[in-house]
């Protein structure tokens, strides 16, 4: 067997390794190395019980904002494992600044930022894709950093590259780019939504104001973070002037309308003319403002459905905005009863019915009016307020008119419907005309001529 062993190509290194490991003195590094890893890892955790207080109200502070309230408290549990790889990489940094080459603490450094990576994005990210993307590029980097590959890989991606003028765009250039960029828009947004949550609390800022000034503070967070992150990796933006000139004709008139939009939203939420909660209709649409958008505003009707209404549409069309300068409405009820009735009673009764009825407001009180004599009633008008036309116009308009019917029922108030009378001038198939018990209604009526009966069979 040792022959065999002999014969084999990496039999010097094997025996190399063998004497190494039998050296006092790397021993000794091993053990110093290894209780250095140990007690950095109780510093963390003795770090972590002295602070325990200030970051677990800074988490309560933070999770009133966030979506998803139990984030913050799930993070908890890395802070231990976060100061253990910041005393790993600094005690690996003093060692090297010392002559020591510390490599199990560097690699401990590695596997506890790889945890601490692995951990936080099955925690953070919702999207189970983004989440495996983002768990397989920290397995590859840490794997290369255990192994002392990733300079000769990052060397190797950096030879592929391609020069734009001034601008040498290589491939580890944009991975990096890719890297730094994604990270800091995922900061941005989820900061612009923490001062979203911030400015709802401010009694003093009405929704639309609160609402335009998160959006501007939303684009602002993102364009800066574009715009650092590009720097980071030593992107020159001066060199795009000339492309993004060049484009920028072009595009414009394919991004008129998303322009024309967004300023509109911008109009609107300074001139407050629409906002959040107004009952609105426009055109064919009729419901409740949910959400003002930088491109469309988001509008529920009373059956469920959500329209998505362009900005410019709010500005160049008519708007009928049913609570913009106060929330009281005035609808109509029409309806006509017999000419034998108390039109005096009718009224009284009428508005009593509307004021018994849930949601109608007693000041301004109901009114109602004869409209005219029609040819089987008398028609009249019920006017009645509201103050809540977010909650159903059709629905209010019906209880109305159910106590109408059961008040007029209770005090024998006649309900006419239309009546016709028919009168038969000629029998077709009888020579003569017919007469009394047939000529009835109306001299002037129509003449009607009904079909011949067909015998059965």
């Amino acid at each position: 067997m040792a022959d065999l062993l002999d014969t084999l190509p990496f039999s010097d290194s094997l025996r190399r390794l063998g004497e190494l490991a039998l050296s006092p003195a790397l021993l000794e590094m091993l053990l110093l190395q290894l209780a250095i890893i140990a007690g950095l890892f109780l510093l963390a955790a003795a770090i972590r019980a002295a602070t325990r207080s200030w970051t677990d109200r800074l988490a309560e502070r933070v999770q009133r904002h966030l979506r998803d309230a139990s984030m913050p408290r799930r993070l908890r549990g890395l802070a231990v494992l976060a100061y253990a790889w910041l005393l790993l990489s600094v005690g690996e940094r003093v060692g090297a600044r010392f002559g020591l080459e510390l490599r199990l603490v560097d690699i401990a450094a590695s596997l506890t930022a790889l945890w601490i990576v692995l951990r936080g994005s099955t925690l953070i990210l919702r999207d189970a894709l983004v989440a495996r993307v983002v768990a397989t590029a920290a397995w590859m980097i840490a794997a290369l950093e255990i192994l002392g590959l990733l300079a000769p890989t990052a060397a190797a991606l950096d030879s592929v590259a391609l020069t734009v003028g001034t601008l040498r765009l290589s491939l580890l250039l944009v991975i990096k780019a890719a890297f730094v960029v994604a990270v800091l828009l995922w900061g941005a947004l989820l900061l612009a939504r923490l001062i979203a949550g911030r400015l709802q609390h401010l009694a003093g800022l009405s929704p639309s104001v609160q609402l335009l000034t998160a959006n501007l503070i939303k684009i602002a967070l993102i364009s800066v973070a574009l715009v650092i992150g590009l720097n980071a990796v030593g992107i020159d933006l001066t060199a795009f002037a000339v492309f993004s000139g060049a484009i920028g004709v072009g595009i414009g008139f394919g991004l008129q309308k998303i322009v024309s939009n967004f300023v509109s939203g911008i109009i609107l939420l300074i001139e407050r003319s629409i906002k959040p909660g107004d009952v609105i209709e426009v055109g064919h649409t009729h419901g409740s403002v949910v959400s003002l958008g930088a491109r469309y505003a988001s509008v529920r009707g009373r059956d469920g459905k959500e329209y998505l209404i362009p900005n410019e549409n709010l500005i160049t069309n008519e708007v009928v905005n049913w609570s913009y300068s106060n929330p009281l409405v005035r609808l109509d009820a029409a309806f006509g009863v017999g000419y034998g009735s108390d039109m005096r009673q009718v009224r009284a009764l009428a508005i009593e019915a509307a004021r018994q009825t849930k949601r109608v407001l007693a000041s301004p009180a109901p009114v109602c009016h004869i409209t005219e004599f029609g040819d089987n009633a008398v028609n009249l008008i019920l006017r009645f307020w509201i103050e809540d036309p977010s909650d159903g116009i059709v629905n209010i308009k019906g209880d109305v008119l159910l106590a109408l019917w059961d008040t007029f029922r209770e005090h024998a108030v006649e309900l006419p419907f239309p009546q016709r009378d028919i009168r038969i001038r000629e029998w077709p198939g009888a020579g003569a005309r017919l007469e009394t018990g047939l000529e009835t209604g109306l001299e002037t009526g129509p003449a009607v001529r009904l079909a011949e009966p067909v015998p059965p069979g």
